[in-house]
């Protein structure tokens, strides 16, 4: 994430060989749940080279500062809880004047290793590690280029399936800045979940989001293509609202171009991951006395749950996948269900509610 839109010759940085790392999980896993990870950087983005692609473990793909590299300039890898590192290796282009870093508790940093001829490699004794640095001891006349990192560790750390950067504008409220920043975190973080929630065959999302904060925009939060706008003024006045901007963010995974989509569907769907898979438990009470399954947001997602629950697991992916792909209509209730939409309807609004199980929301980034 970084807060202005960098520029610079992608060109000239293509063909400036410079440091390479990138994430590969081991291929024996570990018991237990991969942990997660963020990736920071202090050089600015060369876009679309994106500070994700150093760990999405594909070679063909990297990050690549917009600028010459200078004294400082690092590559961080933050781990969501310390594990236990058996060994890292780092394979650079032409880094002589770098250094492998270390974090045990997340606040400082140490050396354990010096690049020889672009290449670094520390064996360890299964130490807990809370981050990864790679770091620049003199200024260099190319950019830093990141491609990979090959990282041996119990648990194993989940690699970036589906690499994402966003591009903030917080001009018209500067104090409202890091809450913006904490937003795109916990949206980069739920990225591979919301495309795994709606994954569809030869879809790739985007991996460049644009989100700010506008005075002018009196509403909420809306999305068009690739970038998200939100309220200065709402939330400033609801900090806690993460949640608005992770439904945004499902806008954009959903890209659909064309078609003849119901807007309640398109909602219900976005509101659906957000309550049922960012927030479960906070969708709030449904008022089945005035409540419709095509009334959008909150009760479309609630309807949508209904089905997932009643009928079909992957009913949500399906019925995304029509909609992404131009092929909607209202006839793919009744394929699915074997019922009309409306009969579905009707049945859940005389269902009895489930057990509103509340859980923490997902806000630590």
């Amino acid at each position: 994430m970084k807060r202005t839109s960098p520029g610079g010759a992608l060109g000239t940085a293509r063909a400036l060989t410079a440091l390479a790392v990138s994430l590969i999980a081991p291929t024996c896993l570990c018991a237990g749940e991969p942990v997660m990870a963020r990736v920071e950087s202090n050089a600015p983005t060369a876009l679309p080279r994106i500070r994700q692609h150093a760990f999405d473990g594909d070679p063909a793909t990297d990050f690549a500062s917009s600028r010459n590299a200078q004294v400082g300039d690092q590559l961080t890898l933050w781990f969501e809880k310390p594990i236990k590192t058996h060994k890292i290796e780092v394979a650079t282009g032409r880094l002589d004047a770098g250094s492998l870093e270390i974090s045990r508790n997340g606040r400082t940093f140490e050396k354990v290793a010096a690049f020889t001829k672009g290449a670094a490699r520390w064996a360890t004794e299964k130490q807990g590690v809370s981050a990864v640095r790679v770091i620049c001891d003199r200024a260099m006349d190319h950019p830093l280029v990141v491609r990979e990192i090959v990282i041996d560790s119990q648990p194993r750390v989940a690699r970036f399936d589906y690499p994402v950067e966003f591009v903030l504008d917080c001009q018209d409220a500067p104090r409202m800045l890091p809450w913006l920043e904490k937003a795109a975190r916990i949206c980069e973080r739920e990225y591979p979940m919301i495309n795994r929630e709606l994954a569809s065959a030869g879809f790739k999302p985007p991996q460049i989001i644009h989100m700010a904060l506008k005075s002018s925009y009196d509403g909420v939060a809306a999305t068009s293509g690739d970038r998200i706008v939100g309220s200065v003024e709402y939330f400033r006045r609801n900090l806690h609202d993460f949640g608005a901007m992770v439904h945004e963010t499902t806008h954009v995974v959903q890209h659909y171009q064309g078609g003849d989509n119901p807007g309640w569907l398109v909602e219900g769907v976005s509101d659906y991951v957000r309550f049922f898979k960012y927030e479960p438990g906070h969708l709030g009470p449904i008022r089945r006395s005035s409540a419709r399954y095509d009334h959008g947001y909150r009760e479309s997602a609630a309807f949508l749950a209904f089905l997932v629950h009643q009928y079909d697991p992957t009913i949500v992916l399906k019925l995304n996948a029509a909609m992404r792909h131009g092929t909607y209509k209202e006839s793919i209730f009744e394929t699915l269900t074997r019922k009309s939409l409306q009969s579905l309807g009707e049945e859940w609004l005389g269902s009895e509610p489930g057990p509103a199980k509340k859980q923490e929301v997902k806000t630590s980034p």
